[in-house]
C-alpha cells in the first residue's frame, strides 16, 4: 500500500522507526477489533521507514486462514506468535479463571520479547499489559473501554507515554483520574474507503448474494450482543409487511443459532451468519437502508464505542440510521443520517420509514456521510498518532 497522501513522513521523520504492536488477541477473529489491529499494523508499516511487529498470543483457532488473506491487507509487517497456555476456550467451566491464565502466560514471553528486541514504540491496547511501563518508557496505550477498578492501573497509566481514545468521552473520564489532556489524543476509528466505496450497482451486489430484487432491504452487520441494540431492530419487522425485508449480518455462533430460532415464524427476518469482511461491502451496498442499533443502557455503547460498521456505512453509500447516543453523535449528526431515540423500536421504525419513504433525504444523507467519512481513514487515523507521539 502506498500511502504517499502522508505529506508527514518527511517532516517527521528523520530516521527508521520500530513499532511493536503487542495484542492480547485471537488473529485471525470475527469480532471487530481484528480488523482495527490488523489495518492499524498495515498502514503504520506503510509510511517510509517505519517497520512493524504484531505480537500475539498462539491460541487456538478455528479460523484457519492466514490473517493476510483473511483480512485482505498487504503483507507488510511481521506477525510473531509467542507461547501461552490457552483455557479461555473452556472459560464455560472455569470461568475467568482461563483468561487470566492465559492473560499471565502470554505477558511474560511479551516482556521477554521487548526486553531482548528493541523497539522505538511499544503500541498496547489490552489494559493487561499496562504493567510493560514499569520496564520500558515508550509504551503507547490505546484504551477502548475504561478501566472498571481504576485503582488496578492508576501507577501505570500515569507512566505510560501516551494514551490513544477513540472518543472524546474517555479522554474526559481519563482527565478526572489526573491524566494530563495533553498526554491524551482522541482517535476515532476509521475505514479504508476504497474497499467499501466498490463498482457495484445494488442489482449486481444482490445477484452475487442470492438476495431478492423486489424487496427493501434493511440490513445490520455485526454482533448480535444486547449492547449492540440487535434485538430493537429485531422488534421492528412487525412494522413492515413482507416488501421489506430485514437482514442481519454477523454474530458469533450462540447468538446466531438464538437469533434465527426467534425468527423461524417471521418471514421479513433473514438471519445471514458471519461473513469475511471482504464480503460486507456487497452487503452494503445491496442494503436500502443501513441500521446502526446501539443500546444506551450501557455505557461502552453511550460514551466508549467508535463502531467501525459506522464508517463502513458512510463509506457504502447508504442511507443510515442510528441511535443519538453522544458515541455516536461524535461522527454523525442530522445531516448525515436520521437519529432516532435509543433503545425505542417504534422511533427506529419511523427512522427507516422515513429513509424509505423520502428518496431526496436517503440520497442528501448518503452523500454527506460519503464526505465526511473522508476525514476518517485507516490513513489519516494512523498520521494524527505517529504525529501525536
Amino acid at each position: 500500500m502506498l500511502l504517499n497522501e502522508f505529506v508527514f513522513n518527511y517532516e517527521v521523520y528523520s530516521k527508521e522507526m520500530k513499532i511493536f504492536y503487542i495484542a492480547n488477541a485471537r488473529i485471525p477473529t470475527e469480532k471487530a477489533h481484528g480488523i482495527q489491529i490488523i489495518k492499524m499494523c498495515e498502514v503504520f508499516a506503510g509510511v517510509e521507514g517505519i517497520t512493524v511487529e504484531l505480537i500475539i498470543p498462539r491460541r487456538f483457532n478455528y479460523v484457519k486462514k492466514n490473517p493476510f488473506e483473511y483480512y485482505g491487507v498487504e503483507k507488510n509487517f511481521k506477525i510473531k506468535k509467542l507461547f501461552c497456555f490457552d483455557l479461555i476456550a473452556i472459560d464455560k467451566f472455569i470461568g475467568h479463571l482461563g483468561l487470566w491464565i492465559e492473560s499471565l502466560t502470554f505477558f511474560i514471553p511479551a516482556l521477554l520479547c521487548i526486553f531482548f528486541k528493541k523497539a522505538d514504540v511499544i503500541f498496547i491496547r489490552d489494559k493487561m499489559l499496562l504493567p510493560f511501563v514499569l520496564f520500558k518508557k515508550n509504551v503507547i496505550f490505546e484504551a477502548h473501554t475504561f478501566p472498571k477498578k481504576y485503582f488496578l492501573y492508576s501507577l501505570f497509566l500515569k507512566r505510560v507515554k501516551k494514551i490513544i481514545v477513540i472518543t472524546e468521552k474517555l479522554k474526559e473520564l481519563f482527565v478526572q483520574q489526573g491524566i494530563s489532556e495533553n498526554k491524551i489524543l482522541v482517535a476515532p476509528d476509521g475505514v479504508d474507503i476504497k474497499d467499501f466505496d466498490i463498482e457495484c450497482s445494488q442489482l449486481e451486489a444482490r445477484r452475487k448474494l442470492d438476495l431478492p430484487q423486489d424487496k427493501k432491504i434493511i440490513l445490520y452487520t455485526g454482533h448480535l450482543y444486547e449492547w449492540k441494540g440487535a434485538d430493537v431492530l429485531f422488534k421492528v419487522a412487525q412494522n413492515f409487511q413482507n416488501n421489506v425485508l430485514l437482514v442481519f449480518v454477523g454474530g458469533t455462533k450462540e447468538d446466531i443459532v438464538k437469533f434465527r430460532q426467534k425468527a423461524k415464524d417471521i418471514k421479513n427476518v433473514v438471519i445471514k451468519g458471519h461473513k469475511s469482511h471482504k464480503e460486507i461491502p456487497y452487503w452494503l451496498k445491496a442494503a436500502d437502508v443501513l441500521v446502526l442499533p446501539n443500546s444506551g443502557k450501557q455505557e461502552i455503547s453511550k460514551h466508549w464505542t467508535s463502531p467501525l460498521k459506522l464508517f463502513e456505512y458512510m463509506a457504502s453509500k447508504r442511507p443510515i440510521i442510528a441511535s443519538d447516543l453522544p458515541s455516536i453523535r461524535e461522527i454523525l449528526n442530522k445531516d448525515n443520517s436520521v437519529l432516532f431515540e435509543a433503545d425505542n423500536s417504534e422511533k427506529l421504525a419511523e427512522g427507516i420509514k422515513k429513509a424509505l419513504q423520502d428518496a431526496e433525504l436517503a440520497d442528501k444523507i448518503s452523500k454527506q456521510a460519503f464526505s465526511d467519512v473522508q476525514n476518517y481513514t485507516w490513513q489519516k487515523r494512523a498520521g494524527k498518532i505517529l504525529k501525536f507521539v
